[in-house]
């Protein structure tokens, strides 16, 4: 089911002993299977990115993690609502503290891969923000948030070693 509206306020949600809101996102790909005989890993995978709800920049889609929901639907959620997107979260990337531009304060982030399946023609908000399939090289170079370009490179090696595992070099 599909929702039509995205969650607002911030009655549930989490946060650190420390106050830091918990946040969480994805990066949503997939494999351009046209390209996967070709070495470079940029010309393989494909990444979907969103503007801010101010329309500058682009970034992955991230929000709050709320309490009635783990880790990954609070992940699969946020890809939903902000990029109208829906497929498999994949293990964790990594967690990153960073400070928010607009509030200067301190917030705890963790981010998924999402391999995508389904890309919807109506989302939540889908009036407030634009959504672009992006080559690996336009998203290092527009995204704003290192920590979001370093989860974009930990997702990266992970596709390379299992692209290797899955179709190793035979050597002579």
């Amino acid at each position: 089911m599909v929702t039509t509206v995205s969650r607002q306020g911030r009655q549930l949600q989490r946060y650190t002993s420390c106050g830091r809101r918990l946040v969480v996102g994805c990066i949503p790909y997939k494999l351009n299977i046209d390209e996967t005989r070709k070495n470079e890993i940029d010309n393989v995978v494909q990444v979907l990115v969103i503007s801010s709800q101010k329309g500058h920049g682009m970034m992955f889609p991230k929000g709050g993690w709320e309490s009635d929901e783990t880790i990954k639907q609070a992940a699969s959620r946020e890809a939903l609502e902000e990029a109208g997107v829906q497929g498999h979260i994949e293990s964790n990337l990594g967690r990153w503290m960073y400070k928010s531009n607009r509030n200067n304060v301190f917030y705890e982030g963790t981010m998924f891969p999402l391999n995508v399946t389904e890309e919807l023609a109506c989302w939540p908000e889908m009036e407030v923000r634009k959504r672009r399939w992006v080559t690996v090289a336009e998203a290092r170079e527009g995204c704003q948030h290192m920590w979001m370009k370093e989860a974009l490179e930990r997702l990266l090696v992970r596709i390379e070693e299992s692209k290797m595992v899955l179709n190793p070099i035979v050597r002579e």
